[in-house]
């Protein structure tokens, strides 16, 4: 069996979806368009193609990461099954280009269409949809699947420096994850939060660290072994469950988070998880006075990524189907 994963992957989280297909023997090639990104050869190229947008609706960018994509699916062959994660970002009529290579066309969004309407211009393209979002399951027809558990290993047992641990991107969740940090100070817990953007605030009411490089997995995850708990601030008109909570039950890690959807699941226990009102944080200082209590295996297992690639891929364990 064949099978391409094209995605925007940033955060590398994509790259265990294809070692757990490759430990099935299943022939996998990825295609991450964050590493086909297009660098201006000169400062005309950037203002030709502000105009070309503006006007004619001409991307270069769009096009060259179009033309790579295509170049790589010609140079691969045939697939049985191709999955295409965050669709969102190509446009309908480019997506139909990459149907022919492709006996199975699957979308997985992990973001909802209030953040990306563009979702409801694409759902119908593919032959089969899935959403971490109920909401978007109800619209647009697609199958619910959470995001995974990723992590295949044990984190090394270092010494806990902070009691919270958090990394964000700049945007609007910022204030909260402010205001959250004030709340952490009065009561005396130590953190480590960073927020990443290309912008940093001129001044800083609490211990955040703004940085404007990026950081891989290995050194977020270097980070988590640090804590005993976990930060979680989801992002405006989302309730699909980010990657941050799967990290806190992967890594056994309490929770903190602002997503108060995640009382709907079956693995929420208020020992592990403390749900905060981003309009009003309180954090009780006793929520970090207990131990982190196990949750069922049978209940893990359902969030382990083998479960997830059974579910996407409709194969079943140790085999290649």
């Amino acid at each position: 069996m064949k099978i391409t994963l094209i995605s925007l992957d940033n955060w590398g989280f994509n790259q265990f979806i294809a070692k757990e297909l490759e430990r099935r023997n299943i022939e996998v090639n990825q295609i991450n368009f964050y590493q086909l990104r297009y660098r201006y050869p000169t400062f005309f190229h950037r203002v030709f193609n502000f105009f070309a947008k503006l006007f004619f609706k001409y991307n270069i960018k769009k096009k060259f990461l179009e033309k790579k994509i295509l170049e790589e699916l010609r140079s691969n062959g045939k697939q049985d099954k191709i999955l295409l994660i965050k669709g969102d970002f190509l446009n309908p009529d480019f997506i139909e280009k990459i149907k022919p290579f492709t006996d199975e066309l699957i979308g997985f969004f992990n973001d909802n269409f209030r953040r990306s309407p563009k979702i409801a211009k694409i759902y119908n393209v593919f032959d089969k949809g899935y959403s971490f979002e109920k909401e978007d399951v109800k619209q647009f027809g697609f199958s619910f699947i959470t995001n995974f558990v990723y992590n295949e290993k044990e984190l090394a047992v270092n010494e806990k420096k902070y009691e919270v641990f958090n990394i964000s991107s700049t945007g609007k969740r910022d204030v909260i994850i402010q205001n959250i940090a004030k709340a952490l100070d009065i009561i005396g817990i130590t953190y480590k939060i960073i927020i990443v953007g290309k912008n940093t605030p001129n001044h800083n009411l609490t211990q955040i660290e703004y940085s404007k490089q990026t950081f891989d997995l290995n050194e977020v995850e270097s980070f988590i072994s640090e804590s005993n708990v976990l930060l979680d601030v989801h992002r405006e008109n989302q309730a699909g469950l980010t990657f941050r909570v799967f990290e806190s039950l992967g890594f056994s890690k309490k929770l903190i988070t602002t997503n108060k959807d995640i009382i709907t699941y079956d693995f929420y226990n208020p020992n592990n998880i403390l749900v905060v009102d981003k309009n009003h944080v309180e954090i009780p200082k006793s929520f970090f006075e207990t131990p982190y209590e196990p949750i069922p295996v049978n209940i893990y297992n359902a969030y382990a990524l083998p479960g997830w690639v059974d579910k996407v891929f409709e194969l079943k364990k140790g085999k290649n189907g």
